[in-house]
């Protein structure tokens, strides 16, 4: 069974999917926000039907503390706002350090720091980030 990985963002949101195990996950396109409008839910849910998956991840972007924050409010009522519109279940997994984690893999590639498009590139590796870590878990239980 498939699974959706999302890094929700004020301007961007990272997507991944896994391959048809649930092994291994892969960045998807980075969907475009302008701040402070909608999350793109409909593109969401469209991707989860073209890829035909059982299950949705989300990032919880939880302050360094472990704590809440607005933003951290705002991706879990999100969530649950994807769960009611796509029936899907949607699991919410600790994102803390995980854009940095993938900014440092993406300068090991090669990219130049300036690169523009990198910022997307960061945005789908850390949601290929909180998939995988969700993956690894569900493969040891």
């Amino acid at each position: 069974m498939r699974s959706l990985g999302i890094d929700f963002g004020e301007r961007r949101v990272g997507v991944a999917v896994s391959d048809p195990t649930g092994v291994i996950a892969q960045p998807l396109p980075t969907l475009q926000r302008r701040a402070g409008k909608r999350m793109p839910l409909r593109a969401l849910e469209e991707l989860a039907e073209e890829y035909e998956v059982g299950v949705i991840v989300v990032g919880l972007p939880l302050a360094p503390s472990g704590d809440d924050t607005d933003w951290t409010r705002k991706v879990r009522e999100t969530a649950d706002k994807l769960h009611e519109r796509s029936g899907l279940p949607v699991h919410l997994v600790d994102e803390r350090f995980t854009s940095a984690r993938a900014e440092r893999a993406i300068r090991s590639i090669g990219l130049p720091k300036h690169k523009k498009e990198q910022k997307g590139r960061i945005d789908a590796a850390s949601a290929v980030l909180i998939l995988q870590s969700w993956l690894d878990v569900q493969s040891r239980s």
